[in-house]
């Protein structure tokens, strides 16, 4: 069978999106890394109530050569920086501002947000899908 893009197991596509500053960021440039790559938007309900959990994740892990790259579906840029401000995302932050028309919704097949993916140093997919109680417990096994 075909494997699924996006499975675990697989090879995590690369992709690059502009950064807050319209700075182009590969995910390629995250090698030597676990990054949990997370898919989210200011206008989705679901993704700001997870986001003090991927806060928390992150907080406990970023000293572990760990981090997270979130890419936004937003097309409103102010609304975006806004989201990442209130919502204290102290990681980087993609977006080419095309909401469901971004290149990484196609490269990942996304059907709904949030929705993320963790990726190994090697840049194979270990996970996907993490939240809640789920994400802190997966990165407990990893970092002991």
């Amino acid at each position: 069978a075909d494997s699924k893009i996006g499975a675990i197991g697989t090879e995590a596509l690369d992709f690059s999106q502009p950064d807050t500053t319209g700075t182009p960021i590969s995910l390629s440039s995250f090698r030597g890394k676990y990054v949990l790559v997370d898919f989210w938007a200011s206008w989705c309900g679901p993704c700001r109530a997870e986001n003090p959990n991927v806060v928390l994740a992150y907080e406990r892990f970023k000293n572990k050569n760990f981090t997270v790259l979130g890419i936004s579906l937003d097309d409103n840029k102010a609304d975006w920086l806004e989201a990442v401000n209130n919502d204290k995302l102290n990681w980087l932050q993609l977006s080419d501002l095309k909401k469901w028309e971004s290149s990484v919704v196609n490269t990942y097949q996304i059907e709904g947000i949030p929705f993320n993916v963790l990726v190994d140093p090697a840049g194979k997919i270990i996970a996907t899908e993490l939240r809640g109680q789920t994400l802190q417990e997966t990165l407990a096994k990893l970092f002991p």
